[in-house]
């Protein structure tokens, strides 16, 4: 009888798809009905979304019964990870919904935009709730489909069409991936459900007796993960799209990019098996990282800032899986998707803002010397929380090393207190004290409820100590170049090279010249892609 309640995603999706029926009937301006049952069914979903999380706590995990045949059909898998997935997107898309209402209030088609949302939100809930390789290939692919009706919505932006573009031709090659994976899972593990393949991945890595095709299943994951995450150099569609709608970007980077990490943590069991697999996403991750916080400080726009923003995010919790920590990387999906949903629903108040001159000033540069105290302590005191919600593992040392990169950003705090007034000192340091305790906190409770949905921190090897002391070593770098302490802004050279890091090191303008060919011989005649080129940006 459990199994039955693992069906209540279900209801959700076929609320959702009610409501996108009725908006294929409602267009025009102000669609009451479709507004209405768009607004209805969000809101049912994220009801769903609780009581899911609700079976999840009371009956623990479990799957449904297949409505299918061959092992391929409807089933749905209720854990921990698809119990906090399925409340963060059906949340998000609640907001959305309503914000949307306003936002488009009065414009041509936006019945045939609240059924994207619709459509979208349904793709995804299918997504995270999959119970075997089947629906999760299928929803995967018409999640994307769903978005880019979205992205394309306004289409009189060329910029938006072409980076829509970019996105569907990535996002092909990480469906082809996706497929791969799924025929090599089916071939090693002799299933389609995925929590019995996980379950043998689990016993496999036990015995050390991997399964032949269990190492090219992890290869074909870990690219569809990337390539979902806009990871470099498959990034540029990303800051593009920002031309699209508000709610769009708000969903796209709160939740569909959220994709490649969830596909990472879902099958993290299996790619436990294959090192290479977790190296790879540990490299380009980390890369990604950095090269995106670098990219984002220099973006004039609040949405391209953000935009970056999210790049560097989505690297950095394909870092965190590379190397094993698979639960705090799902705690930083949740917590991405809440912030970023919050800071593009409000960039137009940030907008607003700067521009009446209450934003707020740059703030000077800090010495070298207080600087590098402000890190150390920063770090020091994370660790001291870490220690005391027993997070120190020297065997798996990963969660420790990575939440001491995310302190790294409070030294900056902590640098504003160092000075003649005491008084802000203390104010600084113990804000700075209640950031990283309650973050430890957060990383001690996402390991607990995570505990048996995903593989516990792997024991370090030599090569992923090599590869924790550089990333601790690279965010530690980029901290000190950001405030300005390895080359002054005022340097010729700092002027120089925050233009080619303004224009993404170029990267994208080689995919434009890429791309060009293929979008004139797919447009034809009108090709509305064919004064899409931008000169380099100046910063």
């Amino acid at each position: 009888m459990t199994g039955l309640f693992a069906f209540l995603p279900l209801i959700a999706v076929l609320g959702l798809m009610a409501a996108v029926a009725a908006a294929r009937g409602d267009g025009g301006r102000r669609p009451q009905r479709a507004m209405a049952a768009a607004r209805y069914a969000s809101l049912g979903a994220l009801g769903v979304a609780a009581a899911s999380a609700a079976a999840v706590a009371v009956f623990g995990a479990t799957t449904s019964p297949l409505v299918g045949v061959a092992g391929i059909g409807l089933s749905f898998r209720l854990d921990a990870l698809s119990g906090v997935m399925i409340l963060v997107i059906s949340f998000v898309g609640a907001i959305v919904v309503q914000f949307s209402r306003n936002y488009l209030d009065g414009e041509a088609r936006q019945g045939e935009f609240f059924g994207g949302l619709c459509a979208t939100l349904a793709a995804a809930l299918l997504l995270v709730s999959a119970g075997n390789l089947g629906q999760l290939v299928a929803s995967w692919i018409a999640m994307s489909l769903a978005l880019h009706q979205l992205l394309t919505w306004r289409e009189d932006r060329p910029r938006a069409l072409a980076a829509a573009f970019k996105k569907g031709v990535f996002a092909r090659i990480g469906d082809l991936a996706l497929m791969g994976a799924a025929s090599a899972l089916i071939a090693a593990f002799g299933t389609a459900d995925i929590a019995t393949l996980t379950q043998a991945a689990r016993a496999a890595g036990e015995a050390g007796d991997v399964p032949a095709g269990a190492g090219l299943a992890a290869g074909f994951i870990a690219l569809a993960a990337l390539l979902k995450s806009a990871q470099f150099p498959a990034h540029g569609w990303l800051p593009e799209v920002v031309g699209t709608p508000t709610p769009v970007s708000a969903l796209l980077h709160a939740g569909v990019v959220n994709a490649g990490g969830f596909l990472a943590v879902r099958f993290a069991d299996v790619l436990v098996l294959s090192p290479g697999a977790l190296v790879l996403l540990a490299a380009v991750g980390g890369f990604t990282a950095i090269f995106g916080a670098a990219v984002m400080l220099t973006q004039p726009t609040a949405k391209g800032a953000l935009a970056w923003s999210t790049i560097s995010q989505m690297g950095f919790m394909m870092l965190q899986c590379g190397l094993g920590a698979f639960s705090l990387a799902v705690l930083h999906i949740a917590a991405h998707s809440l912030y970023k949903a919050y800071a593009f629903l409000s960039a137009g108040e940030a907008a607003q803002a700067a521009a009446s001159g209450r934003a707020l000033g740059k703030a000077p540069t800090p010495a070298a010397r207080d600087l590098a105290i402000g890190l150390v302590a920063a770090v020091a005191l994370y660790v001291l929380g870490g220690v005391a919600f027993g997070l120190a593992r020297f065997d798996a040392p990963q969660s420790m090393a990575l939440g001491a990169i995310m302190a790294i950003g409070l030294g900056h705090l902590i640098v504003q207190g160092l000075g003649d007034d005491r008084a802000a000192l203390k104010e600084a340091v113990a804000l700075a004290a209640a950031v990283a305790f309650g973050y430890a906190a957060l990383q001690a409770g996402a390991a607990a409820l995570m505990a048996g949905a995903v593989p516990p921190d792997v024991p370090a090897t030599p090569l992923k100590l090599a590869l924790i002391a550089l990333a601790v070593v690279s965010f530690a770098v980029a901290a000190l170049a950001q405030a300005g302490a390895l080359l002054p802004a005022s340097d010729p050279r700092a002027r120089a090279l925050r233009v080619h890091v303004a224009n993404g090191l170029y990267v994208d303008a080689w995919m434009e010249r890429t791309f060009a060919p293929l979008r004139r011989r797919g447009a034809g005649a009108g090709d509305p892609y064919a004064s899409t080129s931008k000169p380099p940006r100046a910063a």
